[in-house]
């Protein structure tokens, strides 16, 4: 079961694009928008791992009360693993990258049909069309159950 995220700053800080009329799809324009956006996220994700480092250090007691000592370990366990999904979330953000700088960004990998600007703002590691995610998560449900 998918774990619902909190929407990142980065992409709550964006100017949505405004695309002219006529405008050509992923133009170096919009590929320099989505850049940004992916670099302000991934610069967003590095800032929580020095803060987290900086805190376990800061944090690290040697409690006497082995309740204390649990409680500060599933801390820091819990932490240990939102950074884990973050490293995991940082590799697709530079797999994106790759993929903006490889012009190759913003098309479905099953149809090759647009992704869409407004999809691509809300999930900027989007891969799949819309139509093509609901067929994917409905195929995953009828294996799943």
């Amino acid at each position: 079961m998918a774990v619902a995220e909190q929407q990142p700053q980065a992409l709550e800080k964006f100017t949505p694009y405004q695309p002219e009329p006529n405008e050509e799809y992923m133009n170096d324009q919009q590929l320099a928008h989505f850049r940004n956006i992916l670099l302000a996220w991934k610069r967003e994700l590095m800032e929580e791992v020095d803060r987290t480092v900086q805190h376990l250090q800061e944090e690290a007691n040697n409690y006497a009360d082995p309740a204390d000592r649990a409680t500060q370990e599933e801390g820091f366990n819990l932490e240990l693993r939102t950074r884990d999904r973050e490293r995991k979330l940082l590799k697709k953000i530079n797999e994106t990258i790759e993929r903006i700088d490889e012009d190759d960004y913003g098309f479905c990998e099953a149809c090759g049909v647009e992704i869409g600007i407004r999809r691509l703002e809300a999930r900027p590691t989007a891969t799949l069309c819309v139509d093509c995610k609901t067929l994917s998560e409905l195929k995953e449900k009828q294996l799943g159950s």
